[in-house]
């Protein structure tokens, strides 16, 4: 019987089959995907065969290859990848430009990921309805930038119901992965979205003004639209820790497209003579946020170096 991934609650796995049944499952102690080492080997988004039972508990014996998978840094000091979702068509980063603020080094590791992964994605911009003028103007000059590199951008507000039918029809008949920072609305958005859903929804710690997780592992909702939408869990840091440094640099599209006229073939973009890269920086082609969130990556930065206080 084989079926889909839709929630995993840490211990077992909901799973959708074919038939349109939902059974929990649990994956077997020796359950291992060769060549990746992670914190779960099994994630919502898979395509999984469901095998021997024993009693009332079902196994899952194996899983289809993937198209794709995105990965975040696991919350303890281990080196292995946490896998977010499998099989995206779309991910959607939620930022806000303040309430809280979404420092552009999240977005951008959160895009280098998606890079790297072969995920389109698009960004986005909540809570428009709370903005001033100031604000405004800064949202804007984010707008431009993300466009200019290829990244579209779309302004909403969950609360105000403000581009949801724009969003909607984005999301239409696709896997869609939604994340971000907490605070930043995803609850709220997925039921502006489906209000059959009845996400919770969290407060803004006032101390802080981050928000208090409320989604703790990922988990698929089917849409009305007949699409899917994959709730991940509030968010600091996503899964660079893979990336090799010669390969970075790759996953920035503008900074790769500009790297082809370097003098060397192995730039770092950091000291060499005759870096492309760097004359582009120095020019503001490439924009100065950008370069930084590079660096951070190439330097293996954790959240609290580039995490701005808020």
């Amino acid at each position: 019987m084989k079926g889909l991934v839709v929630k995993n609650t840490g211990s077992s796995y909901l799973v959708k089959t074919d038939e349109g049944t939902a059974v929990e499952c649990i994956i077997k102690g020796n359950f291992r995907i060769k060549g990746l080492r992670s914190t779960n080997p099994v994630a919502v988004g898979d395509r999984v065969i469901l095998g021997e039972q024993t009693g009332e508990t079902v196994y899952i014996t194996e899983i289809e290859d993937r198209k794709n998978y995105i990965v975040r840094k696991p919350t303890n000091l281990s080196k292995q990848l946490h896998i977010l979702a499998a099989n995206i068509d779309l991910a959607l980063l939620i930022i806000t430009i303040k309430s809280p603020t979404t420092n552009t080094t999240f977005i951008d590791r959160f895009l280098a990921t998606a890079e790297a992964y072969r995920i389109p994605a698009h960004i986005l911009i909540n809570k428009v309805d709370l903005y001033d003028a100031e604000d405004l103007e800064y949202m804007e000059a984010l707008i431009q930038l993300y466009t200019s590199i290829g990244y579209p951008c779309t302004v909403i507000s969950a609360k105000k119901d403000i581009g949801i039918d724009q969003l909607s029809s984005l999301m239409q008949g696709k896997i869609s992965l939604l994340s971000g920072n907490s605070g930043v609305g995803k609850s709220t958005l997925i039921n502006a979205i489906d209000p059959l859903h009845n996400a919770r929804t969290g407060d803004i710690s006032e101390s802080h003004h981050k928000g208090m997780h409320t989604t703790t592992f990922s988990e698929m909702f089917e849409l009305t639209n007949g699409g899917y939408l994959i709730d991940t869990p509030g968010i600091k840091g996503f899964g660079t820790i893979d990336m090799k440094p010669e390969e970075v640099g790759h996953y920035f599209k503008e900074i790769f497209a500009t790297s082809q006229d370097c003098r060397f073939n192995n730039c770092s973009h950091t000291h060499e003579p005759g870096c492309a890269v760097l004359e582009a920086v120095k020019e503001h082609r490439i924009s100065e946020s950008r370069y930084t969130s590079y660096l951070s990556i190439l330097n293996d930065e954790d959240d609290g170096k580039y995490r701005e206080k808020f």
